[in-house]
Protein backbone atom coordinates (compact mmCIF):
# COMPACT_ATOMS: atom_id res chain seq x y z
CA UNK A 1 0.00 0.00 0.00
CA UNK A 2 1.12 3.53 -0.77
CA UNK A 3 0.15 6.88 0.76
CA UNK A 4 0.28 10.50 -0.42
CA UNK A 5 1.18 13.09 2.23
CA UNK A 6 0.93 16.88 2.24
CA UNK A 7 1.36 19.42 5.02
CA UNK A 8 0.61 23.13 4.80
CA UNK A 9 0.40 26.03 7.28
CA UNK A 10 -2.76 28.13 6.91
CA UNK A 11 -3.24 31.63 8.29
CA UNK A 12 -6.83 30.99 9.33
CA UNK A 13 -8.57 29.46 12.31
CA UNK A 14 -9.06 25.70 12.61
CA UNK A 15 -12.81 26.43 12.31
CA UNK A 16 -12.36 28.00 8.86
CA UNK A 17 -10.17 25.13 7.66
CA UNK A 18 -12.68 22.59 8.98
CA UNK A 19 -15.55 24.39 7.21
CA UNK A 20 -13.55 24.36 3.96
CA UNK A 21 -13.46 20.56 4.22
CA UNK A 22 -16.96 19.80 5.49
CA UNK A 23 -19.41 22.13 3.75
CA UNK A 24 -20.59 22.29 0.15
CA UNK A 25 -19.70 26.00 0.09
CA UNK A 26 -16.20 25.24 1.36
CA UNK A 27 -15.48 22.28 -0.90
CA UNK A 28 -16.86 24.13 -3.93
CA UNK A 29 -14.69 27.11 -3.03
CA UNK A 30 -11.41 25.35 -3.76
CA UNK A 31 -11.99 21.85 -5.23
CA UNK A 32 -14.93 21.12 -7.53
CA UNK A 33 -18.15 23.00 -8.14
CA UNK A 34 -19.95 19.63 -8.25
CA UNK A 35 -19.61 18.92 -4.51
CA UNK A 36 -22.19 17.27 -2.26
CA UNK A 37 -21.61 16.33 1.37
CA UNK A 38 -23.45 15.34 4.49
CA UNK A 39 -22.53 16.92 7.80
CA UNK A 40 -22.23 13.78 9.93
CA UNK A 41 -20.08 10.69 10.27
CA UNK A 42 -21.67 7.79 8.44
CA UNK A 43 -22.95 10.14 5.75
CA UNK A 44 -21.75 10.47 2.18
CA UNK A 45 -19.85 12.94 0.04
CA UNK A 46 -19.72 13.01 -3.74
CA UNK A 47 -17.49 14.96 -6.11
CA UNK A 48 -18.06 15.25 -9.86
CA UNK A 49 -15.57 16.19 -12.55
CA UNK A 50 -15.73 16.72 -16.33
CA UNK A 51 -19.50 17.24 -16.43
CA UNK A 52 -20.09 14.12 -14.35
CA UNK A 53 -17.90 11.82 -16.46
CA UNK A 54 -15.85 11.09 -13.35
CA UNK A 55 -17.47 10.94 -9.91
CA UNK A 56 -15.72 10.11 -6.64
CA UNK A 57 -18.03 8.81 -3.90
CA UNK A 58 -17.01 8.84 -0.25
CA UNK A 59 -18.29 7.59 3.04
CA UNK A 60 -17.67 10.08 5.83
CA UNK A 61 -15.85 7.92 8.38
CA UNK A 62 -15.09 10.53 11.01
CA UNK A 63 -15.67 14.21 11.71
CA UNK A 64 -14.00 15.83 14.70
CA UNK A 65 -14.94 19.51 14.57
CA UNK A 66 -11.88 21.68 13.96
CA UNK A 67 -9.56 18.65 14.30
CA UNK A 68 -10.09 15.92 11.69
CA UNK A 69 -12.01 14.79 8.63
CA UNK A 70 -11.79 11.20 7.34
CA UNK A 71 -13.43 9.78 4.21
CA UNK A 72 -13.19 6.38 2.55
CA UNK A 73 -13.67 6.13 -1.20
CA UNK A 74 -16.10 3.55 -2.55
CA UNK A 75 -16.76 4.95 -6.02
CA UNK A 76 -16.20 3.33 -9.39
CA UNK A 77 -12.67 4.59 -10.03
CA UNK A 78 -10.49 1.50 -9.58
CA UNK A 79 -7.42 3.30 -8.21
CA UNK A 80 -9.35 5.45 -5.71
CA UNK A 81 -11.68 2.65 -4.56
CA UNK A 82 -10.63 1.55 -1.08
CA UNK A 83 -8.44 4.59 -0.44
CA UNK A 84 -8.83 6.78 2.63
CA UNK A 85 -8.55 10.57 2.75
CA UNK A 86 -7.57 12.06 6.11
CA UNK A 87 -7.18 15.71 7.05
CA UNK A 88 -5.75 16.51 10.49
CA UNK A 89 -6.11 20.11 11.65
CA UNK A 90 -4.16 21.62 14.54
CA UNK A 91 -3.27 25.04 15.88
CA UNK A 92 0.51 25.33 15.91
CA UNK A 93 2.81 28.34 16.36
CA UNK A 94 0.13 30.88 15.47
CA UNK A 95 -1.14 29.12 12.33
CA UNK A 96 -3.39 26.20 11.55
CA UNK A 97 -1.37 23.22 10.37
CA UNK A 98 -3.17 20.98 7.90
CA UNK A 99 -1.80 17.48 7.40
CA UNK A 100 -3.39 15.54 4.56
CA UNK A 101 -2.98 11.87 3.72
CA UNK A 102 -4.58 10.06 0.80
CA UNK A 103 -3.75 6.52 1.85
CA UNK A 104 -4.22 2.85 1.07
CA UNK A 105 -3.41 3.07 -2.64
CA UNK A 106 -2.91 -0.41 -4.08
CA UNK A 107 0.13 0.64 -6.13
CA UNK A 108 2.29 3.56 -7.16
CA UNK A 109 1.12 4.21 -10.72
CA UNK A 110 1.14 7.13 -13.14
CA UNK A 111 -2.32 8.07 -11.86
CA UNK A 112 -1.01 8.01 -8.26
CA UNK A 113 1.71 10.49 -9.33
CA UNK A 114 -0.83 12.73 -11.10
CA UNK A 115 -3.04 12.71 -8.00
CA UNK A 116 -0.06 13.58 -5.80
CA UNK A 117 0.66 16.65 -7.93
CA UNK A 118 -3.03 17.60 -8.03
CA UNK A 119 -3.42 17.28 -4.25
CA UNK A 120 -0.36 19.50 -3.76
CA UNK A 121 -1.94 22.22 -5.89
CA UNK A 122 -5.31 21.73 -4.21
CA UNK A 123 -3.82 22.17 -0.73
CA UNK A 124 -2.71 25.68 -1.75
CA UNK A 125 -6.18 26.41 -3.15
CA UNK A 126 -7.69 25.24 0.15
CA UNK A 127 -5.23 27.49 1.99
CA UNK A 128 -6.23 30.47 -0.17
CA UNK A 129 -9.92 29.73 0.38
CA UNK A 130 -9.58 29.46 4.18
CA UNK A 131 -7.51 32.67 4.23
CA UNK A 132 -10.32 34.53 2.42
CA UNK A 133 -8.64 34.82 -0.99
CA UNK A 134 -11.52 32.88 -2.63
CA UNK A 135 -9.78 31.08 -5.50
CA UNK A 136 -13.03 29.47 -6.69
CA UNK A 137 -13.55 25.91 -7.81
CA UNK A 138 -10.58 24.31 -9.56
CA UNK A 139 -13.04 22.17 -11.56
CA UNK A 140 -16.10 24.14 -12.61
CA UNK A 141 -17.89 21.59 -14.74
Amino acid sequence: MADLHHQIPINASPQKVYAALTTVKGLSGWWTADSKTDDKAGGTAEFGFDNGDMVFRMTIEDLKPNEAVVWSCHGKHPEWRGTKLTWNISAQDGVTMLRFTHGNWKAVTDFFAICNSSWGELMYRLKDYAEGKNPGSHWRE
